[in-house]
């Protein structure tokens, strides 16, 4: 009854299958936690960036001179910024081809933005898949060691001519360690993943919304060269 009961020490005495599953889990927790921190402060930075150039592009400001601002520093704009360059600059190149249509005008436009956007949505959901996985898995491949652990024990007492709580307990406790890291490594990663997933929505639905406002100022921005064409 006098055997050391620390974690450490129930970790340090388990069956080699047990500490590989714990090392596994730890090992998989730190990349998760280091995920996490990554994706926390890119988030805060994407929309900080968006509300600044979004705040600037409502402020009146003439669209070719944002678009010179905005192909001067493409790789640290903001992905909405990335987003008004890629609509602005197919927009320009339909009108140097001398394209009359104002509908195949909007319509390059509006394709240049949609395909900009999925790009500025894969970057900005890169590694989420990783924490659903580890949220996901981690429970399992502890309960795993568990298993393994338990059955290790009991395997061991067959030896035992008499058996008492002491000599089970030790092989039991070694076991169920592994199920705590495997929630040790879940729990965090699917709150992360909740979360930064449904801050990434607002993101895309507040870009989405850009793209059908700017398409508008396009449209009319058309429209007004239409009527001027007319009346020369």
């Amino acid at each position: 009854m006098n055997q050391d009961m620390s974690i450490l020490s129930l970790v340090l005495h388990a069956s080699l299958v047990v500490q590989i599953v714990m090392a596994g889990l730890l090992t998989t927790s730190l990349a998760s936690w280091s995920v996490i921190f990554s994706k926390l402060f890119g988030l805060r930075r994407v929309r900080a960036q968006n509300e600044n150039f979004e705040r600037e592009f409502w402020a009146g400001k003439n669209l070719n001179d944002l678009y010179d601002e905005a192909a001067k520093h493409a790789d640290t704009s903001a992905p909405m910024e990335r987003l008004f360059a890629s609509g602005m600059r197919e927009f320009m190149k339909l009108r140097e081809r001398r394209v009359a249509d104002s509908g195949a005008l909007l319509d390059g436009a509006r394709r240049a933005m949609r395909a900009s956007f999925q790009r500025e949505l894969d970057t900005i959901e890169s590694n989420l898949s990783f924490l659903a996985s580890v949220g996901s898995v981690s429970p399992y491949v502890g309960l795993f060691g568990t298993v393994w652990g338990i059955m290790h024990a009991f395997i061991g007492l067959a030896t035992l001519t008499q058996v008492s709580l002491a000599s089970v307990a030790p092989g039991i406790a070694e076991a169920l360690v592994a199920t705590a890291i495997g929630l040790f490594a879940a729990i965090p990663a699917v709150i992360a993943y909740n979360r930064f997933a449904r801050d990434i929505d607002r993101i895309a639905m507040q870009m989405e919304t850009f793209i059908e406002e700017f398409s508008n100022i396009l449209q009319r921005n058309v429209g007004q060269t239409a009527a001027v064409a007319g009346a020369r």
